[in-house]
């Protein structure tokens, strides 16, 4: 099954794709795609039940409103660092024993077409196209990486994007360069196991103004998703809704010496093949936005219209390669 939310910030909608290719309204059957709704059995379920009834919810036009994060925002963003083994080459340094554990704010979740805001005194924004991994029901201290598998409820397209001067340089703590609003951007499908199919096999590509920057099959990850999952629930309580982005792959700006981090304008389009691609606009922050403001608020509809590529299970490829 495909999920996704649609509507304004905090007024998202429960919807997914029917087998008829139509994005159906559950709101009548679910309250959000969040807790208990994310339980493997319950998606199951209602999978069978979409299968039987699609043609009795409403039809929702996703190019005609925003598309938000296909989960609810609120649960633990926990990131891992040089999980692909080129792009520890490219950072000069060795291949982790242990996976690299950081986390990033759940108030920099964002929609997948929502704009990129680069943060203010920030200059060195980069990108991270990466495979996330939404957690569908309690797991702690899994007996080992076969079991882990039961416990996920879908993946999804991430960008964990970074802000290398807080990252890199105001002492430590690499969640302070990763939290930044709007520097999550999920989705924009959530797709279930058995749909997704087998995770070493997915593709990941990155592109800044169309021009091709990361480009990688997740088969080069150091430790992969049953492993990752596994792992973490050894130290942390994983919960229904957490999400673990799980590595970037090679290409990113701070690996290119002379290539320009992101700069207002600047369009970054991310996709994960099968999972959909996201596209955001870069524009500057604003210092005197309301600490009131909602995450997300201000990003009505997607900036850089990207809605249809939900519509099909093949995701409309991104912009053409524009030189590399």
């Amino acid at each position: 099954m495909r999920l996704l939310r649609i509507g304004p910030t905090g007024e998202e909608r429960p919807c997914a794709i029917g087998p008829d290719e139509v994005v159906r309204d559950l709101s009548a059957w679910v309250p959000d795609w969040t807790g208990e709704q994310l339980d493997p059995e319950a998606l199951s379920e209602t999978a069978r039940r979409l299968a039987r009834e699609a043609s009795t919810l409403p039809a929702v036009d996703p190019t005609a409103e925003r598309v938000g994060p296909p989960v609810r925002p609120g649960g633990h963003l926990i990131t891992i660092g040089l999980n692909y083994r080129r792009h520890a080459a490219e950072a000069g340094m060795e291949l982790p024993a242990e996976p690299i554990v950081a986390t990033k704010a759940p108030s920099a979740t964002a929609g997948p077409y929502d704009d990129l805001i680069l943060p203010a005194g920030g200059d060195r924004t980069d990108w991270e196209v990466e495979l996330a991994v939404v957690i569908g029901r309690r797991a702690q201290y899994l007996s080992g990486p076969a079991d882990s598998l039961s416990y996920v409820a879908g993946y999804c397209t991430a960008n964990d994007i970074s802000e290398r001067s807080a990252l890199l340089d105001r002492g430590g703590q690499w969640v302070k360069g990763k939290s930044f609003e709007s520097f999550g951007p999920l989705g924009p499908l959530l797709v279930t196991p058995d749909e997704a199919g087998d995770t070493r096999n997915m593709r990941l590509t990155c592109r800044v103004n169309g021009r091709l920057m990361q480009d990688a099959g997740a088969a080069d990850m150091i430790f992969d998703v049953p492993y990752l999952v596994w792992y973490l629930s050894q130290f942390f309580v994983l919960l229904p809704g957490d999400v673990v982005l799980t590595g970037s792959p090679a290409g990113i700006a701070l690996g290119r010496p002379g290539t320009p981090y992101l700069r207002e304008g600047d369009v970054v389009e991310a996709e994960v093949a099968g999972l959909g691609a996201q596209r955001q606009r870069c524009v500057a922050a604003r210092r005197d936005l309301t600490a009131h403001r909602p995450v997300g608020t201000g990003h009505g509809g997607p900036s850089v219209p990207g809605g249809p590529s939900v519509l099909s299970s093949a995701i409309t490829a991104p912009t053409k390669d524009g030189g590399q």
